[in-house]
């Protein structure tokens, strides 16, 4: 080895907690930095590849068939703004299927039950299903494309019956398809594809025949661009006979969107973390610089130029900050794999890793800066005087903070404590140092409660009609634990009437409502959203569902739709939607944009509306609320009586937490644990460089009398006005970034975030959040202050 591997290897052979520091916040640094870089190409990049490859289209519309021809749908194609289109195409809305007998009898996971319900299917066909002309090429996943009549091609994303068939039972005759092969549109323009002589068949059933048209814009950077090309759709087709209208962006945010939401809270870590390493490497190597000027002149009389001290001092930052970024990288990769399993199967990815060059520039580009930032200092040691460093042999004292000293000594305060308040002003360098790694510490702690409140409350809000009430009620032996009422007319529903008479006659009942999927689908969801239709029977005011516009149906063709869909859609308070159910059709005034938590899309109406359409209303649950102090045993006990006649069965309401919210809550945790350690361990570094500064002075204090307690509070007093002023400015920068990333994580998704979510720093939050800074500036300083109490006054005295 060489003389100046030597010496560099004895530097960090002795600065073991600077070199610990070091690697901690290049690996937390280097960690946020590539998830957030990674997940965004990850999911980001396939997206754009795929869209462009395949000919995308920026806008599909459905019209009304009994409302627009198919050449009055043709013509739109000269709307203003078009540059392409294609159509139109024959398209149903959808229809709901059941599995073929063909199915396998029994039930493993993945593969269906005969007979059991499908999701419902949107069927349409084209001239050449495996054309690569025209916008929105579709993608053969499994098996192959339709030749016959009797032939479909289902969407990749359903659970399909492998080689079996798929039913179309609401309507006459039931017609039967043979599954022949899984396909996907991009962007959702289907999820059924038939011969031409196969939809005739479907149409010859029953199936209402509606137009769909594709279309590409000079402009459709943003929902407001394809806002205004939808309108300028409509004005060239006939009134009224636009059902729907779907974007890309709507299928982009659906498919990379949950994923991409990790990105802006990773981003804020990976800066927090990059600042934090600039400081703290620049404290150690300023530290070694201040604390080894003998050894430098030691090292130039030895024949050390001084571009070799430089490097030498450098590298001391450089090898354990390498460490960390190597660590820094793997965990990036590790912690990337099941964040991002559900973009993978989304976007029909085989590869669940981030990209290799996220893994190299990150790195590369964070050692550069650590190398830097590590070189500034360390030219000072090149360029020290080798006779004077050796003369001199330790940084001159300066004289300063003996006006703080003589102020705080009138102070009604112990001696120690005194002496340890006046200390930050006799080295402000080194203070405002103390004051950035904490302030940075306080930054991160704020920003990560106030998020992961946030995550909770988005939860507890987006579940809450779910969650309403401590019973549910559910038919005659459903699965314990099953609380949703998405299951449709496949799960047997309830005698509303009956049921709801009966929940109101048990003694202890507070309130009650109930709701199920109606079976009904809404024409124009997009098509991976699966969006469905609940009625609801009874009063909701009682289970915090949060209303973001307009106000809860309350007359016959009203109807209240989740953000998701309103977004997915692009609907708003005032417009209609239509719903399906057998092939009949209810449009219904939105009064009303709910937040849930659900991605799917949600219509809720009340049963009223539905009956008095000619449509079936299905409930396949009640929620109960009971009166205080009364048990849930007691009143199930109570309940059985009156419920097993109605086939109907009281429950526990069983609440399942979001895997995805669980995820994101886990990274928090665990970047904000190692940024506070980091903060800690700034704080730490500069309070043990300080105290062997002073060792002559605490042997001083020490002979005088001075206890170990009183060392530690004298040492801990030093950096608590640090840490209460940098805490107190880093508690509005923490909850203006959260607010900031929270505003993009809910663009990300596409949804608005009820206020709730939105507004978490409450009096109890705050007041535990100010005192931060003073907790992680006595956390970094605890360890030296016992080593200072712990010091011996003959070798404290003997040190010069």
């Amino acid at each position: 080895m060489s003389a100046l591997g030597k010496v560099v290897r004895s530097g960090v052979g002795r600065r073991r907690v600077q070199s610990l520091v070091m690697a901690l916040t290049t690996f937390a640094a280097v960690t946020s930095s590539v998830l957030s870089l990674g997940l965004l190409a990850a999911v980001q990049a396939p997206f754009e590849h795929a869209f462009k490859a395949r000919n995308g289209a920026h806008l599909s519309v459905q019209f009304d068939g009994s409302k627009a021809t198919a050449a009055q749908a043709a013509a739109t194609a000269h709307a203003a703004g078009v540059t392409e289109a294609s159509g139109p195409y024959p398209v149903t809305s959808a229809l709901n299927t059941t599995y073929g007998t063909d199915c396998p009898a029994n039930f493993s996971p993945g593969v269906p039950m005969a007979g059991s319900a499908n999701e419902p299917v949107i069927v349409t066909t084209r001239p050449d299903l495996a054309g690569r002309s025209g916008l929105d090429q579709l993608a053969l996943v499994q098996g192959r494309w339709p030749t016959s009549a009797n032939e479909i091609v289902l969407f990749s994303w359903l659970d399909a019956c492998p080689s079996g068939s798929v039913v179309f039972d609401s309507l006459p005759g039931k017609p039967s398809f043979k599954v022949v092969g899984l396909a996907n549109s991009l962007t959702n323009t289907a999820t059924g594809f038939l011969t031409t002589d196969g939809f005739a068949r479907l149409s010859a059933a029953g199936a209402k025949s509606d137009e769909q048209m594709l279309y590409r814009f000079a402009k459709s950077g943003t929902e407001a661009d394809l806002t205004t090309d939808k309108q300028a759709i409509a004005a060239a087709a006939p009134a009224g006979s636009v059902e729907s209208g779907q974007s890309y962006l709507a299928a982009e945010k659906q498919a990379v969107g949950a994923t991409e939401s990790y990105v802006p809270f990773l981003v804020v870590f990976g800066i927090l973390g990059l600042f934090l390493s600039v400081l703290i490497i620049a404290i150690v190597v300023s530290g070694a610089v201040v604390s080894g000027i003998r050894r430098i002149g030691i090292l130039k009389s030895l024949g050390f130029t001084p571009w070799q001290v430089a490097r030498a001092y450098a590298a001391q930052a450089v090898i354990p900050a390498t460490i960390g970024v190597v660590g820094g990288t793997l965990m990036g990769n590790v912690l990337a794999v099941p964040v991002l399993g559900r973009a993978a199967k989304q976007l029909g990815a085989a590869s669940t890793g981030l990209p290799v060059w996220v893994s190299l520039v990150v790195p590369i580009g964070t050692l550069v800066i650590v190398g830097v930032t590590a070189l500034i200092p360390a030219l000072r040691a090149g360029r020290m005087p080798a006779v004077q460093t050796l003369v001199v042999g330790r940084a001159p004292k300066a004289k300063r903070g003996q006006g703080a000293q003589r102020l705080a000594s009138r102070l009604p305060l112990p001696r120690p404590m005194s002496l340890g308040l006046a200390q930050p002003f006799a080295k402000p360098a080194r203070t405002v140092l103390v004051g950035a790694a904490v302030l940075f510490g306080a930054v991160s702690v704020t920003f990560a409660t106030g998020l992961e409140t946030a995550f909770t409350k988005y939860q507890e809000t987006g579940t809450a009609g779910f969650r309403a009430g401590s019973m549910l009620v559910l038919p005659a032996g459903t699965p314990t634990g099953f609380h949703s009422p998405g299951g449709g007319p496949a799960i047997p529903h309830l005698d509303s009437t009956g049921v709801a008479a009966a929940i109101a006659s048990v003694p202890g009942t507070k309130a009650a409502f109930g709701w199920g999927n109606s079976g009904a689908t809404v024409i124009g969801a997009p098509t991976g959203e699966h969006a469905r239709v609940d009625t609801t029977t009874g009063d909701l005011s009682w289970t915090n569902l949060e209303l973001l516009h307009g106000r809860w149906y309350q007359n016959p063709g009203e109807a209240v739709i989740n953000d998701s869909l309103a977004s997915s859609v692009g609907l708003h308070v005032g417009d209609t939607v239509t719903v399906a159910q057998d092939n009949k059709r209810l449009p219904l005034r939105i009064v009303g944009i709910d937040f849930d938590a659900a991605s799917d899309g949600v219509v809720m109406t009340d049963n009223a509306t539905f009956t008095a359409a000619g449509l079936t209303p299905y409930i396949t649950q009640f929620n109960v609320k009971l009166a205080d102090n009364v048990s849930g045993s007691d009143w199930s006990a109570s309940a059985t009586a009156v419920l097993t006649p109605l086939h109907a069965e009281a429950s526990p309401s069983i609440t399942y937490p979001s895997i995805t919210v669980l995820t994101m809550v886990a990274l928090v945790a665990t970047l904000t644990l190692m940024m506070i350690a980091v903060a800690a361990l700034g704080v730490l570094n500069t309070v043990v460089q300080d105290t062997r500064e002073r060792i002559h002075d605490l042997g001083i204090f020490k002979a005088l009398g001075m206890t170990p307690k009183q060392t530690i509070a004298m040492v801990l007093t030093s950096v608590s006005l640090t840490g209460l002023v940098a805490g107190l400015i880093g508690v509005p920068i923490g909850m203006a970034v959260e607010k900031a990333t929270l505003a993009q994580m809910g663009s990300a998704i596409g949804r608005s975030l009820p206020p709730s979510a939105t507004h978490v720093y409450t009096a109890g939050i705050l007041l535990p959040l100010l005192a931060g800074g003073i907790a992680i500036a006595l956390l970094g300083a605890l360890l030296p202050a016992g080593w200072a109490a712990r010091s011996r006054t003959a070798t404290a005295l003997r040190t010069e």
